[in-house]
């Protein structure tokens, strides 16, 4: 993978997000799609992420949480933040 086609966006989920296994589906989907980067729960009931790839893996990743079976994503922000050099996996 060249390094001009990875990027980085850190995402603000809203809606149901917490309690329903959303930060285990993201590592899953992060693991199977080849992204980096971390998710953790934020004090408002939002979960932010902050994921590297490919756009086309982001795409991946983020439509693999929508199916989510509890998951209902009510709101994405969404922020291109600098690539992170180095990073390795996805916690």
């Amino acid at each position: 993978m060249k390094e001009e086609e990875l990027i980085r966006q850190r995402i603000v989920f809203t809606g149901s997000v917490q309690g329903v296994g959303f930060r285990y589906r993201a590592r899953h989907a992060a693991a199977l799609y080849g992204c980096t980067g971390w998710v953790r729960n934020e004090y408002d009931g939002s979960v932010l992420m902050e994921i590297q790839g490919t756009e086309a893996q982001i795409s991946q990743v983020i439509l693999a949480l929508e199916r989510g079976t509890f998951v209902r994503i009510e709101g994405m922000e969404v922020k291109r933040i600098p690539v992170e050099a180095d990073e390795g996996g996805f916690h």
